[in-house]
């Protein structure tokens, strides 16, 4: 336990980055996920063929794959950067790899959702004037959302544990801090690990709480 409590603030640092890349890349996957789950129930052929190459591909690939071309692709060949500081450039490209990744199941979860709203209800929009865009936005979304409310916890509680593949990068976030601590603290492993799968347990635990509570509370009765 004493290196646990030499180390608390670094440790406290790095649970800090992984919620922060947690939330700002779960905001814009489900952003992006919203998009592409539009684009795979459009009536335009060349809209779901793109949405549906992206789904394919991104959940095909693994992450790791993703993240170091976000890393060295993106970072050291086409020179996108976002900061000078190397740290947080890094970290904003990790986070547009955990996006595109997550986004793709985010576009699949969604896309289930509008499967359980009531075709008749789609064609009384149509019937009334409403357009494509309006009768997703207005009728279809508001109910697939409140029906997938579980299964996108499920996917930001996954997103959670997959940030720490942004350690292939070099960003400090959990993962990377505990090896770098089994290194200067080789007599305390167990210790060092059973702290960090604690704050894990933290950070997911009441995630999946919440979200099944949510699910029970807004679900759509049908």
């Amino acid at each position: 336990m004493q290196a646990l409590s030499e180390e608390f603030r670094v440790i406290l640092e790095a649970f800090w980055l992984t919620i922060r890349l947690t939330l700002t890349s779960g905001l814009v996957a489900l952003v992006l996920g919203t998009i592409l789950a539009g684009m795979r129930v459009s009536p335009l052929p060349v809209l779901r063929g793109i949405g549906t190459t992206y789904v394919n591909v991104l959940r095909n690939t693994p992450l790791t794959l993703v993240i170091v071309f976000c890393g060295l692709g993106l970072g050291l060949v086409l020179d996108v950067s976002f900061s000078p500081s190397l740290s947080t450039n890094y970290m904003w490209l990790s986070i547009i790899g955990l996006s595109a990744y997550t986004a793709a199941f985010v576009c699949e979860a969604i896309r289930a959702g509008i499967n359980t709203v009531p075709v008749g209800q789609a064609e009384a929009a149509r019937a009334i004037g409403l357009t494509f865009g309006q009768n997703l936005r207005l009728i279809v979304l508001p109910q697939a959302f409140r029906a997938v409310i579980a299964p996108l916890g499920s996917i930001l509680i996954a997103l959670t544990k997959n940030t720490t593949i942004a350690a292939a990068i070099g960003v400090g976030e959990a993962s990377l801090t505990m090896k770098t601590l089994f290194e200067a603290h080789g007599d305390a492993v167990v210790q060092i690990f059973a702290g960090f799968a604690l704050g894990f347990l933290i950070l997911t635990l009441p995630t999946g709480l919440l979200f099944g509570w949510l699910a029970k509370r807004l679900a759509v009765v049908r």
